[in-house]
């Protein structure tokens, strides 16, 4: 038996193994850098910290500060922000059976940053959500833009073919691209902030971004872990779907929003972070099989870990520079991209 399909026979293993490279990426994260901290002293602050206990004396208080206010929170945020636009991909090739689909290459991700881009231009602030209208606002404009994206994809193919669908996300990518270049045009002391924010980065973020993400992306992969089984019927087409008694146009309507929530909050935390969504869906979904019951947890713990390591190169590759992670991503995801549409193009 090969390992691949050792791994697909085999969930409890499959499930073990992705939390054992969460784990290792998280201690490996938090521990290097500048100031290298050991592992056992990371348990015993992180420990400390999850059951209120005191700190034991013999923890430097150095690396307690370095761990509990810089890394920590910047490794756990990077882990959402990264499970967040994991799970929206695989949500998003399930729905369109295309392993090329995902928000960055749909276009929700720049609809989420154009949404951001404006709220940070025009210092937007809705008095009953405060700190939490800069995500919404990204949820909005990513919702927004897939309906969009749908909408003059019907109206161009009836048919509403994958291929089209993909296109015309391109093409909405680029238009977005463009009205974000025209807000930076005319932006004067916001510029740092909005480059910050299109480049993808968890730098000096803290605690309070990830209670900005948090509540978004429990909402938005409860939404998508509850409609995994209709994933894996409406994977196979959606009249077969509809035969087996899936409300096709409730559900999709339910993915969609769960996969813009997830990406927008991502979005308004970290930037546009590219390929993410594409790349681990679809390695998940090679070594786990296409099963979204497995495929959607699977991709949450893989997505956290993959962008915690991403992170953790993004600051050490030539460090004391930061890279930002979209760099990152993009330098991996791209060939990934060209792989999968070769092999298309061969099945084709």
């Amino acid at each position: 038996m090969s390992i691949r399909n050792f791994l697909k026979s085999n969930d409890a293993f499959a499930y073990a193994l992705a939390l054992a490279f969460l784990v290792i990426a998280m201690l490996t994260a938090i521990s290097v850098g500048s100031v290298a901290v050991p592992v056992s002293d990371i348990v015993k602050i992180i420990g400390a910290h999850v059951f209120r206990l005191p700190i034991a004396d013999q923890v430097d208080s150095m690396y307690v500060t370095i761990v509990s206010q810089i890394r920590l929170p910047r490794v756990l945020l990077a882990g959402f922000v990264g499970a967040s636009l994991a799970i929206a991909g695989a949500a998003f090739q399930g729905l369109l059976r295309n392993p090329l689909a995902d928000p960055y290459i749909l276009g929700v991700s720049s609809g989420a940053s154009v949404g951001a881009v404006t709220t940070l231009f025009f210092n937007i602030s809705i008095p009953l959500l405060g700190f939490y209208t800069l995500p919404v606002i990204s949820i909005a404009a990513a919702l927004l833009t897939i309906l969009l994206v749908l909408f003059f994809a019907r109206r161009v193919d009836r048919t509403m073919r994958v291929e089209t669908i993909i296109l015309t996300g391109i093409i909405f990518s680029s238009f977005l691209g463009s009205l974000i270049s025209l807000i930076i045009a005319l932006t004067g002391d916001e510029l740092q902030q909005i480059m910050g924010w299109l480049l993808g980065s968890v730098s000096m973020r803290g605690w309070s971004h990830i209670g900005i993400i948090v509540p978004f992306f429990i909402v938005g992969s409860l939404l998508l872990l509850m409609n995994s089984r209709e994933l894996n019927a409406m994977s196979f087409g959606e009249e077969r779907a509809q035969h087996l008694g899936v409300d096709v146009e409730r559900r999709k309507l339910v993915i969609l929003v769960a996969g813009s929530i997830l990406t927008g909050a991502a979005v308004a935390v970290s930037g546009a972070i590219g390929f993410v969504g594409l790349v681990i869906p679809h390695l998940t979904r090679r070594l786990w099989g296409p099963d979204h019951v497995h495929l959607l947890p699977l991709s949450i713990l893989t997505g956290a870990g993959f962008l915690m390591l991403t992170d953790l190169i993004s600051r050490t590759i030539i460090s004391p520079t930061i890279l930002p992670i979209g760099v990152i991503t993009a330098l991996i995801g791209a060939p990934v991209f060209a792989v999968i549409l070769m092999k298309q193009r061969k099945n084709a």
